[in-house]
């Protein structure tokens, strides 16, 4: 007799590529569309199937999980990132959850320096004079931004994207320094020439540039609090293209509008969608919309983790990218 096939959820559209095998290995349902999934929805999915492939648009609490039928039995998310899951609950319920790490450092440390470059170089202007047909021609003391060679860069995370952070930034002729949990291995920090840093308010203190690339967790939210912000030179800029929770958006969003802080460039953003206005009308800043992993490259890459995690489960082993609580 066959097996018979895992039943999968899917809460978002992801690459025809991966969609395809999906339905090839599970009895797999789809989205039509790209809207995320209404909580109801959400949780008649979790009633019915094996697996749930959520994303981080999907607010898996412990009230959700707690609704789960008995059928569910991993919770493969689509992305490195799972604190939009309450891993613990889900844990306490029999429910494994998976995820996605490592594929997306190149396309996040690139878009670091994307933003790193956009915001020193003050690209977005010319880019809008340009498109705006205001161009009268070049001149002497327009447009004047600052070199990126021999400034001081600040990195905020040390783990595998601000590493390719760290190389990108070395090969632009910064130097790098950073604060972690734990420090590197003096071969790795020696490969990086980079410096680190005990105190962390020490090292934003001295910095020209700022780079956010830790998780967020209860001891990083607003890690980025008014005070350290205020710590930071007044020359001085700060890129995020990790977790909008890190930094104080509203603490930031006062400081860049007085002066205190030259500029921002932002792939994320405190509350989600919901990104403060006041910070939309600043000629100092750069917004993006959670570009940071958007490759075609890295999502097909994402989609084949989650095909491996279900289909090792399914299989009856342990999901190569299991997360539990004590990693978080």
């Amino acid at each position: 007799m066959a097996k018979q096939r895992l039943s999968v959820v899917v809460t978002r559209r992801l690459p025809e590529e991966v969609e395809t095998r999906l339905s090839e290995l599970f009895d797999v349902t789809l989205r039509d569309d790209d809207a995320p999934m209404s909580r109801t929805d959400l949780a008649e999915a979790m009633k019915s199937a094996d697996v749930l492939v959520p994303t981080v648009t999907d607010e898996i609490d412990s009230a959700l999980i707690s609704q789960a039928g008995d059928r569910l039995k991993l919770i493969a998310n689509y992305g490195a990132g799972v604190d939009h899951i309450d891993v613990a609950t889900a844990r306490q319920r029999g429910v494994l959850v998976s995820n996605t790490p490592g594929v997306l450092t190149d396309d996040t440390a690139d878009m670091t320096m994307a933003l790193l470059l956009a915001v020193l170089r003050r690209i977005p202007e010319g880019l809008h004079v340009m498109q705006s047909g205001d161009w009268d021609g070049w001149a002497p003391t327009a447009y004047l931004g600052g070199r990126v060679a021999g400034r001081r860069l600040g990195i905020l995370g040390m783990g595998r994207i601000g590493q390719a952070v760290a190389r990108r930034a070395s090969a632009f002729g910064m130097q790098v320094h950073y604060h972690n949990r734990r420090r590197l291995r003096p071969e790795t920090e020696q490969a990086l020439d980079a410096t680190y840093w005990e105190s962390l308010d020490q090292m934003v203190a001295r910095m020209d540039v700022i780079s956010v690339n830790c998780p967020a967790t209860p001891s990083t939210f607003h890690l980025m609090n008014a005070r350290r912000l205020k710590l930071m030179k007044p020359e001085a800029v700060i890129v995020n293209t990790s977790r909008g929770e890190v930094v104080d958006e509203a603490a930031l969003t006062r400081m860049l509008r007085a002066g205190e802080i030259a500029g921002a460039g932002l792939d994320v953003y405190e509350h989600g969608t919901r990104v403060n206005p006041r910070l939309r009308e600043l000629g100092n800043v750069v917004l993006l919309p959670h570009m940071g992993s958007a490759t075609r490259e890295g999502r097909i890459e994402m989609g084949e983790k989650v095909i491996i995690n279900i289909k090792t489960f399914d299989d009856g082993h342990r999901p190569p990218d299991q997360v539990v609580p004590s990693m978080l």
